[in-house]
C-alpha cells in the first residue's frame, strides 16, 4: 500500500477532529488522498474506544465503515484467545489456527498469539492487503494470508488444531441477517467438513440467536456456549464444537469480569423458581421492604438475561425473584459477586397516588428501569415528573401477587 507522506501528515494532524467537519472544510491538496485520510481518521477514532491496542500502534490502516462496525472489540477478541488457549493447553504438538473469515483481522490478531502457526483466510482482496500491512506491525510477522473462498481453502487444508469462523451477517444487499443458514459461510452446513479438519471449531454468531435452538441445530456437536457481553451489552454468541457427541454443553455467561458457568442439566425446571412474594404493608398503607428479604435488589447482567438461567442465579446466590417475569432479585443481606448490578432498597411503593407522593418526596432526578410493567420508561418519567440522572434508581415491576410496584434504591459500589 502506497500512501503519500502528505496524506500521513494530514491524518496525524487532524485525527482528533470531527470527520464531517473536515470533509466540508479541509483544504484541497492534490498530494493528499482526502477520502482515504478521512476513512483513516474515522477508523482510528472508533479504534481508540473499541481497539485501544490497535489505536496505539502507529501505522495501522483501518478498513471502510462496515468492517469496522462488524469487527470484534478488544475485550471479546482477547476473550476468544483465552478460550482457545485453555482448550488446547494439553496439546503436545505444535498448535495451528485457521481463521476462515479473517475480515479486519481483530479476532485473528489476538488468537494467533497463542498458536505456533496461524492462517488468515479472506475473500476480499482489499482486506487481505490491509492484513498484510497491519499484522507485522502488530507483532505477527509469521501470519499466513490466503485471499480466496473460505470453504475451498478449508477443503485444501491439512489437519489443524482449531478453525475459527465468524460468518458474515449481511446479505448481498447489505441488510443484516441473523439465521445461521443466511450467513456466509453457512457453518451449519459445513459442520462435518470443519470437524473433519480440526480438533476444535470455534464459531462466532449473532447475539440475537436463541442459544437453545442453536445448540439443537448443531445436533450434539456443541461442547461449550459462551454468551459474551461487555459494558452490559451482549455482543456475541460463541460456540465451541468438538468431534465427540455432547448433549449437555457447558454454558459460560461473561460480562467483563463477571463470569457464571453452568450446564443445562443443572438448570432444572424454570417453574420451580421461588418468587420473593410481596413486600409487607405498613400501618399507613405503604409497601415497605421487610427485614427478611427486601433489603437489597439485584439486576442480572446482559449475559445472564440472554441465558435465562434465573433458577441458577437463585440457588447460587441465595436470592429470590420479585416476580416470575421480573428478572429482578432481592435479598435480606448483601450478596458479593452477583453477576450484575446491586442496589440498597430505600422503599417500595404501589402506584397509588398518595403512596407515590410519599415515596418520591424530595426526588427530582432518577434513573428508571421497567421490567414486566405496563408503562414505558418515558411514560413513567412523565407521570412521576422526574428528570433523568442522579443517584436514585427506580425499578418499576410486577410482584408475585400481580401488584405493580416501584422500588426506590441507591446503587451499591
Amino acid at each position: 500500500m502506497e500512501i503519500t507522506e502528505q496524506t500521513l501528515a494530514f491524518i496525524a494532524e487532524h485525527r482528533n477532529e470531527d470527520v464531517r467537519d473536515l470533509a466540508l472544510h479541509a483544504r484541497h491538496d492534490a498530494s493528499v488522498d482526502l477520502p482515504f485520510a478521512l476513512e483513516q481518521i474515522s477508523g482510528w477514532q472508533r479504534a481508540r474506544v473499541k481497539l485501544p491496542d490497535w489505536a496505539g500502534c502507529e501505522g495501522v490502516i483501518y478498513p471502510p465503515q462496515v468492517p469496522m462496525e462488524q469487527c470484534s472489540s478488544q475485550f471479546t477478541a482477547q476473550y476468544k484467545a483465552r478460550v482457545a488457549s485453555r482448550l488446547l493447553a494439553s496439546s503436545d504438538s505444535p498448535m495451528s489456527l485457521v481463521d476462515m473469515t479473517g475480515g479486519f483481522g481483530v479476532d485473528f490478531s489476538y488468537m494467533a498469539r497463542v498458536f505456533d502457526t496461524a492462517t488468515y483466510v479472506e475473500r476480499q482482496p482489499d482486506l487481505c492487503d490491509i492484513a498484510r500491512h497491519n499484522l507485522p506491525l502488530l507483532g505477527l510477522p509469521h501470519a499466513g494470508i490466503i485471499n480466496g473462498d473460505s470453504t475451498e481453502a478449508v477443503r485444501g487444508l491439512d489437519r489443524v488444531s482449531m478453525i475459527f469462523a465468524d460468518p458474515a451477517r449481511r446479505d448481498d444487499h447489505g441488510s443484516r441477517t441473523y439465521a445461521i443458514a443466511d450467513c456466509t459461510p453457512d457453518v451449519l452446513a459445513l459442520k462435518d467438513l470443519l470437524l473433519g479438519k480440526a480438533s476444535v471449531v470455534m464459531i462466532k454468531l449473532s447475539p440475537m440467536l436463541d442459544w437453545h435452538k442453536t445448540v439443537a441445530d448443531f445436533s450434539g456437536s456443541v461442547h461449550e456456549v459462551h454468551i459474551v457481553s461487555t459494558g452490559n451489552e451482549c455482543k456475541e454468541l460463541l460456540l465451541v464444537l468438538g468431534q465427540d457427541r455432547c448433549d449437555a454443553p457447558r454454558v459460560v455467561c461473561v460480562n467483563d469480569d463477571q463470569v457464571l458457568e453452568f450446564v443445562p442439566d443443572e438448570r432444572g425446571n424454570d417453574s420451580a423458581i421461588i418468587a420473593a412474594g410481596s413486600a409487607n404493608h405498613a400501618s399507613d398503607g405503604r409497601i415497605v421492604a421487610d427485614d427478611a428479604g427486601w433489603q437489597y435488589l439485584y439486576e442480572p447482567n446482559a449475559s445472564i438475561m440472554k441465558a435465562g438461567c434465573f433458577d441458577i442465579v437463585e440457588r447460587r446466590f441465595n436470592v429470590r425473584q420479585i416476580g416470575p417475569n421480573s428478572h429482578l432479585f432481592v435479598s435480606g443481606q448483601p450478596i458479593g459477586g452477583f453477576p450484575g448490578r446491586s442496589f440498597a432498597i430505600e422503599t417500595v411503593t404501589t402506584m397509588n397516588k398518595h403512596d407515590l407522593n410519599r415515596a418520591m418526596k424530595g426526588l427530582t432526578h432518577a434513573n428508571i428501569t421497567v421490567r414486566n410493567f405496563p408503562m414505558p420508561v418515558a411514560g413513567l418519567r412523565r407521570k412521576l415528573r422526574l428528570k433523568d440522572g442522579g443517584d436514585t434508581y427506580l425499578f418499576a415491576t410486577t410482584d408475585a401477587e400481580g401488584h405493580h410496584i416501584i422500588i426506590r434504591t441507591i446503587k451499591q459500589q
